[in-house]
Order: C-alpha cells, then sequence, then structure tokens
C-alpha cells in the first residue's frame, strides 16, 4: 500500500479562492474585512510568516495592518496598542504574532485581545467556548487539519482518532474539533504508556509533538489517514513529526511537510478574520469555514 498524498497546498489556494469570492461580496455591502498583525522584535521565522500573512491578506482583497515594534517595548506599550486595535472598527481581525520577548507575558498579551476579533483563538473565552460547543474562533493550525479531514474522509463519526501533543494551541482543540464531528477521541503525550500500541488504534492520527521523525510505520493502523503538524527544521531540511517513508507505505493517506498543513494555518487566518467580520455585521458565517 502507498498512501494518497493529501496536497494541503492545493486545497488551501482553493479555499483563498473561496475567500476572495466572499470578500468581493462583502465589499458589495461597503465591508472591507480587516486583519492586523503586530510582530515584536526581530525573530527571522516570525517576521518571514508576518510577511506571507500580508501578502496573502491583501491577495484576498482584505485590508492589512502591519505592526513593527522593537523586542524592547514593553507590556503596557504593547497592551496600549491592542486596546487601540480593539476600538477600531476597521480591524476585525487581531493576530501577535508568538513568540514574543522574554520580557512580555504572552498569557496577559493574549487575553487583552477582544474574543471576537481573536482570529488566533488563543483566548481563554474562545478555547471555553470550543470545549463546550458552543460558537468560537477556532484556532487556524487544528480548524484546517479538519477540513483536510471531511474533504478527505467525509463523515469523521465513529472514527478513532487519536491525537499525539496537548498543547493549547494544537493538540487539544484538534481533540475537540474532532469530537465533535463525532469520532471517538484519545490525546496521548510524552507520559503515555505503549504510545505505538495507543496509535496502531487509530483510524485518523494527528500528529503534532515537534518532534522530527518520531512517528514510524509500525505505529499505523493500515489504511490510517495521518495528518502530520510537525514543523521540523534538520540538517536534512524541513521534516514533520511523522517519518513520512515508511509511514506512506502503511498509511491510506498521508499530509506531506512542507505542503500539508502549514498552507492551511494561514488559509484558516484569513477564514477566521472573513467569519469574525461577518459576525460583526450581523451577517450568517460564511458556509463551511466554521466547525
Amino acid at each position: 500500500m502507498t498512501a494518497q498524498i493529501i496536497d494541503g497546498k492545493a486545497f488551501a489556494a482553493t479555499l483563498r479562492s473561496r475567500i476572495a469570492a466572499e470578500v468581493a461580496a462583502l465589499a458589495g455591502r461597503g465591508i472591507t474585512p480587516g486583519l492586523a498583525v503586530v510582530l515584536v522584535g526581530e525573530d527571522p521565522a516570525s517576521q518571514v510568516y508576518v510577511r506571507s500573512k500580508g501578502k496573502m491578506t491583501r491577495e484576498v482583497g482584505m485590508a492589512s495592518f502591519e505592526h513593527r515594534l522593537p523586542a524592547e517595548t514593553l507590556q503596557d506599550e504593547l497592551l496600549s496598542m491592542i486596546e487601540q486595535l480593539n476600538a477600531d472598527p476597521a480591524v476585525n481581525g487581531i493576530l501577535v504574532q508568538l513568540p514574543l520577548p522574554g520580557h512580555l507575558d504572552e498569557s496577559a498579551i493574549l487575553s487583552a485581545i477582544l474574543p471576537e476579533k481573536d482570529v488566533d483563538g488563543f483566548h481563554i473565552m474562545n478555547a471555553g467556548r470550543l470545549a463546550t460547543g458552543q460558537k468560537a474562533m477556532v484556532p487556524c493550525t487544528p480548524l484546517g487539519c479538519l477540513m483536510l479531514l471531511r474533504d478527505h474522509l467525509g463523515s469523521l463519526s465513529g472514527l478513532n482518532a487519536v491525537v499525539i501533543g496537548r498543547s493549547n494551541i494544537v493538540g487539544k482543540p484538534m481533540a475537540q474539533l474532532l469530537l465533535r464531528d463525532s469520532a471517538t477521541v484519545s490525546i496521548a503525550h510524552s507520559r503515555t504508556k505503549d504510545l505505538a500500541v495507543v496509535c496502531r488504534q487509530a483510524d485518523i492520527l494527528v500528529a503534532a509533538v515537534g518532534r522530527p521523525n518520531m512517528v514510524m510505520g509500525d505505529w499505523i493502523k493500515p489504511g490510517a489517514t495521518v495528518i502530520d503538524v510537525g514543523i521540523n527544521r534538520t540538517e536534512e531540511g524541513l521534516v514533520g513529526d511523522v517519518d513520512f517513508d515508511s509511514v506512506r507505505a502503511v498509511a491510506g493517506a498521508i499530509t506531506p511537510v512542507p505542503g500539508g498543513v502549514g498552507p492551511m494555518t494561514i488559509a484558516c487566518l484569513l477564514a477566521n478574520t472573513l467569519t469574525a467580520t461577518a459576525r460583526v455585521n450581523g451577517l450568517p458565517d460564511p458556509e463551511g469555514l466554521t466547525p
């Protein structure tokens, strides 16, 4: 068996086209979605991400507001900027690029963003709403994974899903989304006993641990769908958390790294900005862009 490749890059391009069409329709109502991205410091990877986000935001017809602050920016100064963005009606989504410099309180900064403008889905109110099945802004990477799974598998109801990783950014919200689609979900992590045995029960395996090539082919149930969230820089280049060659020989479908989940994250950021814009204007959620 050779697994089918789940092409996240192609799916994300189609998703951005759909978003651009929705944005054009809003323009006819005199509404332009606006996304503000705040970057503190000179982290090279973060600078690349911010440039890419700004470019794609403009490409779909949204307004892009980029705020670049020096690494020595004080907490009160950053909170003041967020307060201004919260009050700006032209800004529908606010993203503070992580990681932040060590002297800033990440939790306090993220909590200062209005939940309805929290397009990263990290605010405690959005996390709580997701966990209790209410309407929420959903973290972009898990939302992108869910879209890929639904597109490939259709219904997830009754399938056994294992999520490796328990982070607030990916692991926990991914499990909540799978539960909402009626999968039977296990969360595995560094303390899980017999991790390979747990993984071999999975019809859906989502790897989000940040350890290169950790998941091997003999961990996989034949025919399973494998979503590799990991992006690890090694001497051989970018690799995922999944050993691609050995897993591909067993799985039914797999996302590559790069070109799998990564492109979906920015596309879902734009989807969340569109959703936030619709909600603040009293319009229905755009179809297919929310769980």
